[in-house]
């Protein structure tokens, strides 16, 4: 058993979209609820500074959102994402704890690490938020991993329901970066075509049928994912981890189990420890069920840690 990293802040919880709205606060507590039984080490996050954020988003990028965060209530971005006082500092928060994890996870300070974040990430695009997402959380690690670190592969598996477009988008222009999303399809935000393979042959997009349900899902895993992994054979593992297919979510139709995501998690980490010593840093996306985004994160990372 490994003892891995928790990163996060209370501050992710500032992030106040309106009554209503599927990424509420209640996630986070929800999260920490579901961390509570585990042995893990822990430490807070810190902002990502300006000059961390631009390595993909531009500065009027990063300008315009503080411009635009209102002292009180909430100011729509597009139909789905808001900011309120607070956001802002909150996706910073989280893009810091992406970052911090990378750092921790290459120095061989920890195994592994879980950023606990939000706003989610992996819709932006550089210089649009979008589906409830500011700064491309995971995009910016993997580029951490690359600049920082001298990593000379990157993977990052996606198993959100919804397609990482933002992540996509991102890092497909970079032969050293694999790109895998396991998606529902047709659902938000439409794209991730399985025919869409980037302009390097780095990106394996995996559209799902609502309904495919465990033993489909594993299968997909255990046919498609795993292999591509273990081909790229990265120096670092980067998880976008969504608990939206869950059968329980109210945005998705996977029809998954908590057990899919302890299982899909341990089977990411025995690729892991055969490519890149165990190195996997996990991000927190999307789940808007509170039991079932609890249970999924519980079980997440206690495969993270070799505890399932």
């Amino acid at each position: 058993m490994s003892i891995p990293v928790l990163l996060t802040h209370s501050d992710c919880a500032r992030h106040q979209p309106p009554p209503g709205h599927p990424e509420r606060p209640e996630r986070y507590a929800a999260v920490l609820a579901g961390l509570a039984g585990l042995t893990l080490a822990r430490h807070e996050a810190a902002e990502a500074t300006d000059e961390e954020l631009t390595v993909l988003h531009p500065p009027g990028y990063l300008e315009a959102l503080a411009r635009r965060e209102p002292a009180r209530g909430q100011v729509p971005l597009d139909p789905d994402t808001y900011l309120s006082a607070g956001s802002v500092r909150a996706a910073r928060l989280g893009a810091g704890a992406a970052l911090r994890a990378v750092d921790l996870v290459m120095e061989g300070a920890h195994p592994a690490a879980f950023a606990a974040v939000r706003p989610p990430g992996h819709h932006a695009l550089a210089r649009t938020p979008m589906g409830f997402c500011l700064f491309g959380n995971v995009a910016l690690a993997a580029r951490r991993a690359i600049d920082v670190h001298g990593a000379e592969r990157v993977a990052i598996v996606d198993f959100d329901v919804h397609h990482g477009n933002g992540t996509q988008a991102l890092v497909e222009e970079d032969p050293r970066i694999l790109f895998v999303s396991t998606h529902q399809s047709p659902l938000f935000p439409g794209t991730g075509d399985a025919a869409d393979e980037g302009p390097h042959g780095t990106v394996l997009n995996l559209p799902l049928a609502a309904g495919i349900g465990s033993a489909g899902y594993r299968q997909v895993v255990a046919d498609h994912v795993l292999p591509r992994l273990r081909a790229h054979a990265p120096d670092l593992l980067l998880i976008s981890a969504g608990f939206d297919a869950h059968r329980d979510d109210p945005l998705g139709g996977l029809l998954l189990e908590t057990a899919d995501f302890g299982w899909t998690t341990s089977r990411l980490c025995e690729v892991a420890q055969q490519s890149c010593a165990g190195r996997v840093v996990s991000v927190l996306e999307g789940g808007y069920d509170l039991g079932a985004l609890r249970d999924g994160v519980a079980a997440h990372v206690a495969a993270l840690g070799g505890q399932a």
